[in-house]
């Protein structure tokens, strides 16, 4: 049997593993649903002969889980207190002696959150920041780890910085919780690259990737931006994440005049992306849009997209993010030339951010 168990590990055959277990992964945050409580979701499957499975957060008492008889999967909740990180185990037992353990070391219950948007929401900061409290994770789409940069699982190729490991020890610091992120944005991209596929506008966006003509005057998003959005918002489900933060609106301010869009679009587009996502999702998940235009020092802001922005906000469609294009000199790479930001900068923009989500989560209750 031993021999037959390399041969097939050496030709690539897994074999099978008595318990295993694809709920909690190590360092995965679930978002608690009350100040004090949440639940972890424990889930996978047993393949050896067990009087029952069990499992506890380490120094709790076990809970029995339920195993269908035909697929051997099981699927339960465990209430658990805010924080973390804590060891989630799982066992199978036969005659009341263990056969089969389980031990995820650091699993957590506190805030998650979605950001997507154009390249100051994913890595092309100057340098990789990296979290100081270690109390910060994030989400692949398939693995959880602390939340040094680059970010995984964003849907362009950056692998410089980002605001995300300054922006989580910042929430950290205030809300005493562990924070989770999952990075889903592409860099230099329009909204209108953003929408579902098949919805229309009538100029082409500067990036012309994500878009294809669709008549005269007349062209349509691919809808692989929204898409990837959609995929990673479905892989947190049950209210499983506080809110969405969306850093966009550079690459639709002051572009040349045939990709120009007007800010009244600019907001009409953002609303039906904003909607679209929401419908798609089944349920009103926040959204922040964060105030975004700023190109280079001679170019620091674009007053109409900053509107349309805030409009966003007093409308009720947003709710209100950071005003980024305050973030100028030595905020941004180059020496004060560039639109992404320097080291100074990211830190700065996590602390942004982290202002006003702890605002908001703290009014939850």
């Amino acid at each position: 049997m031993r021999r037959l168990a390399i041969l097939l590990a050496l030709a690539g055959v897994a074999t099978a593993q008595p318990l295993v277990l694809t709920s909690p992964a190590d360092y995965q945050v679930f978002q608690r649903q009350t100040r004090d409580r949440g639940t972890i979701r424990v889930s996978g499957h047993v393949a050896v002969d067990r009087d029952w499975v069990e499992a506890r957060i380490a120094g709790g008492a076990w809970s029995p889980l339920t195993v269908d008889p035909v697929t051997h999967r099981f699927q339960a909740s465990l209430p658990a207190a805010s924080g973390g990180f804590f060891a989630v185990e799982a066992r199978v037992l036969q005659s009341g002696k263990a056969v089969a353990e389980i031990t995820v070391p650091h699993v957590g219950i506190g805030e998650v959150f979605l950001i997507a948007g154009q390249s100051n929401a994913t890595n092309y900061g100057e340098q990789r920041q990296q979290t100081r409290s270690k109390m910060v994770v994030t989400f692949s789409g398939g693995d959880w780890r602390i939340a040094d940069d680059p970010q995984p699982g964003v849907q362009d190729n950056s692998t410089k910085g980002s605001f995300i490991p300054a922006f989580g020890d910042a929430l950290y610091d205030r809300l005493h919780v562990p924070i989770a992120v999952a990075c889903v944005g592409h860099g230099s991209t329009s909204i209108r690259q953003w929408l579902p596929k098949g919805e229309r506008y009538h100029t082409q966006p500067t990036m012309t990737r994500f878009a294809v003509a669709a008549g005269p005057d007349a062209w349509e998003s691919t809808g692989q931006l929204f898409d990837g959005l959609m995929w990673r918002i479905a892989q947190f489900p049950d209210h499983g994440f506080r809110a969405l933060l969306w850093h966009q609106g550079e690459s639709d301010a002051h572009q040349k005049p045939d990709h120009q869009i007007s800010a009244g679009e600019y907001r009409a587009l953002t609303e039906r992306l904003i909607q679209a996502s929401r419908r798609q999702a089944g349920w009103n998940f926040p959204w922040f849009a964060a105030q975004a235009s700023y190109h280079t020092p001679d170019d620091p802001a674009a007053p109409e997209v900053r509107a349309a922005q805030a409009d966003l906000w007093k409308s009720g469609i947003a709710l209100e993010g950071p005003d980024t294009d305050q973030l100028t000199g030595d905020n941004r790479q180059n020496n004060g030339k560039g639109v992404h930001f320097s080291a100074k900068g990211l830190q700065a923009h996590g602390r942004l951010w982290a202002e006003k989500v702890a605002a908001y989560v703290s009014s939850q209750f």
